[in-house]
């Protein structure tokens, strides 16, 4: 019971220290262009923002593109058919210099930044590969993501995303606000299941499907999602998906540990194996 309480206490004691620092940061945070305000709105109200790389117009977009295209048609085939539960092929492509060009870009850093409220750190980029499935497992169950109070993840298509690749879909933040009854029986279920996720069906008790919002969209639609405070998923797919995935938190996270991953050697780096290939 005891260290139940110091733990209690002591998790006040950050929210309390993290408040703070938000409200001394506001005075600091930079200015947004105008058309960056439309989506900082919609990220406060519902957690995400939908748009394409051509609406957001950053000049390092092309390069992007070119350099995803490349890495892909280097991914190694996984010889997963056998498998009932395929998990995605991922690559960190954090040490190229064009994914890392524009996660870097100014516009999108004071976007994230305002939202944030905090001096934030970008931690590195996915490319993802992911496989048909017939039923909901990992993140294609519903959940929100844990590195942060607040995370900004940025998703792009590389391929065309319809019903049978699988789009993302999430349930808007003005449904679920905190302390609210939904969010309270959503929290409880998914303290339930130790936060592995809850499918569809327990997920229909609390939001009826015709509020969940799907998110198709063609080759370079961009989403931006804050991926802690709204519950999400991929949905089950007949065919592949292909996407980035951008991280950014707080500088530093609540949970630094769950962001090496962008970085580290938890999936294969794509410098070294490009520093191998160049030595050869």
């Amino acid at each position: 019971m005891f260290n139940l309480i110091k733990r209690k206490l002591s998790t006040l004691s950050a929210d309390f220290e993290y408040y703070v620092a938000r409200w001394k940061h506001s005075r600091n945070l930079p200015a947004l262009e105008g058309r960056d305000r439309n989506i900082f709105k919609a990220l406060k109200k519902d957690g995400v923002y939908v748009t394409t790389l051509a609406d957001l117009g950053f000049n390092s977009s092309s390069e992007l593109l070119k350099a995803a295209y490349q890495q892909l048609s280097q991914m190694e085939n996984p010889n997963n058919d056998h498998l009932d539960e395929k998990l995605p092929q991922i690559y960190t492509v954090t040490g190229l210099p064009e994914f890392y060009a524009w996660g870097m870009e100014k516009r999108l850093l004071n976007l994230i930044e305002n939202y944030i409220g905090l001096p934030i750190a970008f931690h590195g980029v996915h490319l993802r590969k992911d496989f048909p499935s017939k039923h909901q497992f990992g993140t294609l169950l519903w959940h929100g993501d844990s590195e942060d109070r607040r995370i900004i993840k940025i998703f792009i298509y590389l391929n065309d995303v319809e019903e049978k690749t699988g789009p993302f879909e999430y349930i808007p933040r003005s449904l679920t606000s905190l302390f609210s009854w939904n969010y309270m029986r959503l929290f409880y279920k998914l303290w339930k299941s130790g936060y592995r996720g809850i499918d569809d069906e327990e997920v229909k008790t609390v939001i009826p499907k015709s509020a969940w919002k799907s998110c198709p969209g063609p080759a370079g639609t961009v989403l931006i999602v804050d991926a802690k405070n709204t519950l999400h998923h991929g949905t089950v797919r007949t065919e592949e998906r292909l996407t980035l995935f951008f991280c950014y938190t707080a500088n530093p996270p609540e949970k630094p540990e769950l962001c090496t991953q962008y970085w580290d050697d938890t999936y294969p780096r794509a410098e070294l194996r490009q520093q191998v290939e160049n030595s050869r």
